[in-house]
């Protein structure tokens, strides 16, 4: 990509606060990636990779999955400026398309608040998770100031721990984290992070 197509196109979507923004959530989830050193992980709704990008010491390999090309073509310029050999982006849509990828931990960043079909989303990132593999989520706590058409105002701790454990997903853990001004819809917020275990029952009984 052209040095100046990408500037122009990083500083559309790379804005200064939603650089701050991931500032804050990198320092939340490198912990949760220690001894991840030969794992691998899918970033779904990745945009640019402001975040997954950032974490690419931690483990063995990076997928960058997005419904927009265009962050992509952004996400592709900056791994190959930063000479980035284990990260690599695929465009494609889980609410569209059953996924055909499998990955030992997935990321998802201010993503569910985009879909509107929450069960379906958890149960497709599910799917792709290996045995025992991790579901880290990040996004926004309830907000009752926060009324938007096309997005949910938010997560409580506990309709999305229903959620998950509906789905599947075991060791569910959900803590707020940080507390913002105008960072969700121009209102204060706070987000947080939740962690979860994929178990597959028909190996689990076999043991």
């Amino acid at each position: 990509m052209d040095q100046n197509v990408f500037e122009e196109m990083a500083k559309r979507y790379d804005t200064e606060e939603r650089i701050e923004l991931a500032k804050v959530i990198i320092q939340e989830v490198r912990p949760e990636l220690r001894d991840s050193s030969s794992k691998s992980l899918i970033d779904y709704g990745s945009g640019t990779g402001l975040i997954s990008l950032e974490l690419t010491d931690l483990v063995d390999s990076i997928l960058l999955i997005d419904s927009s090309k265009q962050m992509l073509d952004v996400a592709e310029a900056k791994i190959a400026q930063r000479g980035i050999s284990n990260a690599e982006t695929i465009y494609a849509d889980f609410t569209k398309e059953t996924p055909e990828f499998k990955a030992d931990i997935v990321l998802v960043s201010l993503v569910l608040l985009h879909i509107p079909d929450t069960e379906k989303i958890l149960r497709e990132l599910f799917s792709i998770l290996t045995d025992g593999g991790k579901l880290i989520i990040i996004d926004f706590d309830k907000n009752e100031n926060v009324n938007h058409p096309k997005i949910h105002s938010g997560f409580s701790h506990e309709e999305l721990k229903e959620f998950l454990a509906k789905v599947g997903f075991k060791s569910i853990a959900i803590k707020t984290f940080h507390h913002g001004k105008g960072i969700f819809a121009k209102q204060d917020a706070s987000m947080f992070i939740s962690s979860s275990v994929e178990v597959n029952v028909h190996n689990s009984s076999k043991r």
